[in-house]
């Protein structure tokens, strides 16, 4: 085995492939420098954009005499297979503080009884309502209402995916401003007037998302949020901090700029008028939240209009995230895909004239550090220990540039983790801090390598023009944080240990 060990190394330092390796080794670590440079940089706007937004929202985020100018709301909840948690779900949002909204649950062909589980919990009843079909959807069979909850509806459908429900959803409303929600996500009873408010203060506003944090290890007593936790597994607390990550620096870096290219489909408010004129949602891509962004962005600067799609940090959507290796593997191939598609499918608005901060400077840094950021960086790991094997980089240096990249990776982490202490405190017992601070340092060994992988192995599949059909993106849920009362009793929101309350 060392002979032949000995034979690799002998053709790898005098063989074709030893300069082929060593360009590889360079590319790698300037890719390595630039896109931390550019996390960095995202990461002090950030920073510095949130520090701002408290000093002036946190005190008091709407007087009480402009609420009843907010803007009706139509929120559209798509579900497919939704029946444990789809019941919670709702009564979170009829626990909404918010003046006039309506709450849409579209069931997409469900095959377990989502449909019944919602009919007995709200007395819903098939009624005779005009559906105009301004968007094309699979058949809709029929519209429920409820006397005992007027504010809630229902739209049973034949399955067409979670794009084509949201369309039929959009159908259905009879409000201008529209929130998607997910079927498993719980708000809190603030959380649809701060994302809104953004619509008030600047009528160029066609947009905007709020922060999406892990629901594992909470607790919900009637679709209320009564205590906020950590989950007591790594998988999920490892994703805690990947959430801080991609909301609090990701999309609130973006969002200054007008060049943010995701809102979450977990949590988001849209002009029901800019999305009809565009086509609604599309059928034919796992990533329809980035898709109808960028489709946005690109239609809007084609017109040259003037427009805002924003990103607020504190309103607040809760959802349960993968437990399991499997299930979020599943989760981050698809993200990767969609992640491709909408990008590919726009590929217009990089570089165009007309493109702004959008297309000269968003859209590359996606398609460069997300889309072939995977790539570069397994088949860099892979090259740098075949190198250091091989004696052609020395070890010194190897393990040098190896603390390094797992040294940055853990301030980015940690960063967000003291960021978010030091803005919202949603995790305030010190016992919550120090684990996160744990959890920020241990998931760089491992899991976002693991990551790295699944993207990459999701950058393949599309390449490849594989697994094109997955309409639903579901993942295994237990739905522990769930704690119904008799009475449907909602419980306050348990206080961190200061006295302060949650924003």
């Amino acid at each position: 085995m060392n002979t032949h060990w000995n034979v690799i190394v002998a053709s790898l330092r005098h063989g074709p492939w030893d300069h082929a390796l060593v360009s590889m080794q360079w590319i790698f670590m300037i890719y390595f420098v630039a896109i931390n440079l550019a996390y960095l940089i995202l990461n002090y706007i950030s920073a510095y954009q949130i520090v701002r937004y408290m000093r002036e929202y946190r005190a008091n985020y709407l007087p009480p005499g402009l609420r009843e100018y907010q803007p009706p709301v139509s929120i559209v909840l798509p579900a497919h297979n939704e029946v444990k948690s789809v019941v919670a779900s709702v009564h979170s949002l009829l626990k909404t503080n918010y003046p006039e909204f309506e709450i849409i649950v579209v069931n997409d062909g469900s095959t377990d009884r989502t449909r019944e589980v919602l009919i007995e919990a709200f007395g819903l009843v098939k009624v005779p309502e005009a559906y105009r079909a301004r968007l094309q959807t699979e058949h809709v069979k029929g519209v429920y209402a409820s006397a005992r909850y007027p504010r809630v509806h229902m739209v049973d459908k034949a399955r067409g995916g979670k794009s084509d429900a949201i369309n039929a959803g959009i159908n259905c409303m009879r409000y201008p401003l529209f929130c998607a929600v997910d079927a498993d996500c719980i708000l809190q009873p603030e959380s649809l007037s701060r994302v809104v408010r953004p619509f008030l203060e600047d009528r160029r506003v066609v947009a905007s998302g709020g922060v999406v944090r892990v629901l594992n290890g909470c607790t919900v007593t009637n679709g209320m949020m009564s205590k906020v936790g950590l989950p007591n597994r790594w998988l999920p607390s490892f994703q805690v901090i990947e959430y801080l990550r991609a909301f609090l620096f990701g999309r609130m870096g973006w969002s200054p700029m007008n060049a943010l290219l995701i809102i979450s489909g977990a949590f988001g408010v849209f002009y029901k008028e800019r999305v009809i004129a565009i086509g609604g949602y599309r059928g034919d891509t796992v990533g329809e939240d980035m898709d109808l962004v960028v489709r946005l962005h690109h239609n809007l600067r084609e017109e040259k209009r003037d427009y805002r799609i924003v990103f607020v940090p504190d309103p607040v959507c809760w959802t349960e995230v993968p437990t399991d290796v499997a299930s979020l593997g599943h989760q981050r191939v698809r993200w990767q895909r969609g992640l491709a598609e909408s990008l590919w499918s726009n590929i217009g608005l990089m570089l165009n004239r007309r493109g702004g901060a959008p297309g000269w400077v968003a859209f590359p840094f996606m398609l460069v550090f997300e889309f072939l950021g995977p790539i570069i960086e397994v088949v860099g790991y892979v090259s740098m220990i075949v190198l250091a094997l091989a004696g052609l980089v020395p070890l010194k240096i190897f393990l040098i540039f190896l603390a390094a990249a797992v040294g940055m990776g853990v301030l980015l982490s940690v960063n967000a983790m003291l960021l978010e202490e030091l803005s919202f405190g949603l995790y305030a017992r010190p016992s919550q801090q120090l684990r996160l601070f744990a959890v920020a340092v241990l998931e760089n060994f491992g899991y976002r390598q693991m990551n790295s992988c699944w993207r990459f192995y999701g950058t393949l599949l599309w390449l490849l023009g594989l697994r094109k059909h997955h309409r639903w993106g579901h993942i295994s849920r237990d739905g522990s944080w769930q704690h119904d009362l008799p009475g449907n009793v909602a419980m306050p929101i348990e206080q961190p240990a200061d006295g302060s309350s949650h924003p």
